[in-house]
This record gives structure tokens, sequence and C-alpha cells, in this order.
């Protein structure tokens, strides 16, 4: 089968099945980066709180797992240096920060090592609070609670699973075991709030993407792509093609936005924190935005 036959018979199966999608987005999807980590501490339910008031579509969040097998938002499977500070009251430097390894770690002692106090080198307008990584349950359900209380209309939650085959079993669960604890932990929530369909599983580790599907087809998966290697590439190491096309913004293009298109898969590329950029994203013809300031990105809407 030559690579346009086999797109052309994915795209078909995927318009056959678009009115059974739960997931499927059609308006623009704002996403706000790790909650709004340009305004307020990075994967933190503050942060998605201000997302929610700023008009998100999407919250996007990363995942790791504890040695008690507790899903934990983080961006590392460790405490990155840029923004934590140990039980003692000391930042954790950037010698040490791999050894303060959250798989290795229960979630209660994660809990002792602050995340927000510091701020962050890298967003100077980012307000310090106190805060500790939140639990994934604990983070849905706030955000939920919060939008109903509210009146404002659900979030998606666009999930990352941070895994890589090198960190398998050191840093992270192995893919089978990752998928399955999210999956599990995502039906317990689905039956507090009905979201799956407001849930997508994004990954770089195709591997976890593919676990994944096994355990439910309907969730819409996301592909990050760092480089500017084909779509043709992407969706032959996946083996299937995803509900997202998700590239670093700095190899978006009109040809690999049409790509991406005729193969059924909307275009949401990361992290666009200016303006223009945004604006230029736009023209090329981009389904939604991955953003650390969704203040500034709300006025393109």
């Amino acid at each position: 089968m030559t690579y346009h036959s086999f797109l052309f018979l994915f795209s078909v199966m995927l318009l056959i099945s678009a009115c059974t999608t739960p997931a499927e987005k059609t308006e623009f999807d704002l996403q706000g980066h790790r909650g709004a980590r340009g305004l307020l501490p990075e994967n933190t339910i503050p942060g998605f709180i201000k997302a929610v008031d700023l008009g998100v579509n999407t919250i996007e969040f990363d995942l790791v797992v504890t040695k008690d097998r507790q899903i934990l938002i983080s961006h590392e499977p460790w405490f990155h240096h840029h923004i934590s500070t140990k039980p003692d009251g000391t930042p954790v430097t950037e010698e040490e920060q791999f050894s303060y390894n959250i798989f290795e770690m229960t979630w209660e002692e994660t809990t002792a090592f602050d995340v927000g106090m510091r701020g962050h080198v890298n967003f100077p307008n980012q307000k310090p609070m106190a805060l500790t990584k939140p639990l994934m349950r604990d983070a849905i359900r706030a955000v939920e609670e919060y939008t109903k209380a509210n009146n404002f209309p659900q979030v998606y939650y666009n999930i990352e699973t941070k895994s890589r085959p090198d960190h398998y079993g050191i840093m992270v669960p192995y893919p089978e075991e990752f998928a399955a604890l999210l999956y599990n932990e995502l039906l317990e929530l689905d039956a507090e709030f009905g979201l799956l369909h407001r849930v997508i599983i994004q990954s770089f580790d195709p591997a976890t993407l593919r676990e994944f599907r096994l355990l439910n087809a309907d969730v819409a998966q996301a592909i990050l792509v760092p480089d500017e290697e084909t779509v043709e590439f992407y969706v032959s190491a996946l083996g299937y093609i995803p509900e997202i096309w998700s590239p670093n913004y700095r190899f978006v293009s009109e040809k690999i936005v049409r790509e991406a298109h005729e193969a059924g898969m909307r275009v949401i590329p990361w992290t666009i924190n200016t303006t223009a950029e945004m604006r230029n994203q736009l023209q090329m013809g981009v389904d939604g935005i991955i953003t650390d300031y969704p203040d500034s990105a709300a006025v393109l809407r």
C-alpha cells in the first residue's frame, strides 16, 4: 500500500467515525500550557483555575507516577531546579535535581516540596505562590467544581504522559502500566463528571499512546512532534492516525498543516507566546494553539 492510499483509507475511516467520536472538536482550541504558566506556577490548581478564568477551551498538563502509583501532575519525573524547594527550605540545585526522582517517592513525600514560591526565572510575570504538585484527580475535581459553580463552559483536558524509553522502570512506569493507571483514574473521574469525551491523551512516546488506544479507542489522541519529520514518519511510528498533530510551532508550515488536515488530523502547535506568532500560526490554518499566556491569546479568538 502506498502512503497516499494509506492516508486516503484512514481519512475515510475517520470521516465515517466522526459522528460517533465524542472528543472531536470543531471550534478553535485555545489551550493553556501547564495552566497559565506565564502568570501562575505551572501545573498547579491555581494555574488551572486562572486558565479557566481567561477562557481557555482546554487545560494542558503533564503526568508522572509516584512510587505508590499515584498519578501526579508534573512536567518532569523529578523536582526541577527552576521551581523546586526542598523540605528544609533550600532550593533544589541543578546538580542534585535528578536525585529527587518522583518515581522513587511516595505521594506524601512529594508534598514536602514546594514548586511555586520561587517563581520562575523564565517567566518574570509569574506570581509566586506556596504550592505543591497536585494529584490529577484533585486538580480535575477542582476545575470541574469551579466551572460548575461559576456557570462556565466545561473545559477539555489535554493530558501528556511524560514517558520515554530510557526512563522506563527508572523514572516512569512501562507504557502498559502507565496507560492502565491513567485510564483507570480517568474512568473514576468520568463516573463523577462525564468527562472522557473531553479528554485528549498526548505524548512524545508513541508506546504510551498505543497502549492507551488498546484500552479505549474513542479517547482523542495527539502525537507531539519536536522536529521537522514528516507526517508520514510519525504516523508510521505510531501505527495509526491520531486525532491531533501537535508540532513545535517553529516547524509549522502551510504544507504540513495541509498534509495533516488531509490525513484527518487537527493541527495544534506548541508553545506560542507572542501575539505576532499566534497570528502567523492562524494564517497557516492551525486549529488551535498551546500557550503559556492565554490572556494574550484570547484576543485572537
